[in-house]
This record gives C-alpha cells, sequence and structure tokens, in this order.
C-alpha cells in the first residue's frame, strides 16, 4: 500500500524543487570540475612526497 503513495509523493516534492537556471549550472560545473583538478593535484604531490619520503627512509 505505502509504494502506491510513494511515487506520486515524489512527484508532487520534485515539482518544488528550484532547479538552478542553465549559467549557473555552466557556473556550477566549472567550480566542481576546478574543484577536483585541484584537489586530484594536491593529493598527488602528496602521495608522491610521502613515497619518496619512505624510499628515504628505508634506503
Amino acid at each position: 500500500m505505502r509504494i502506491t503513495k510513494f511515487f506520486p509523493e515524489v512527484a508532487s516534492e520534485m515539482r518544488k524543487v528550484s532547479w538552478p537556471k542553465r549559467k549557473q549550472l555552466g557556473r556550477y560545473t566549472v567550480i566542481v570540475l576546478t574543484t577536483v583538478l585541484l584537489m586530484g593535484l594536491f593529493f598527488t604531490v602528496v602521495d608522491l612526497g610521502i613515497s619518496e619520503l619512505i624510499r628515504l627512509i628505508l634506503e
């Protein structure tokens, strides 16, 4: 019984959602991709640094 109420309620709630405009969506996409790229570079540098430190300790 409850599953039959679930989907209409989901549809009702989705109509209330404030979706971003096209310009906002483009801006948010650029921000997310830039953040992911910078975090990837940061963790790559940290990983290489830690690997080199461990290599120097173990030699």
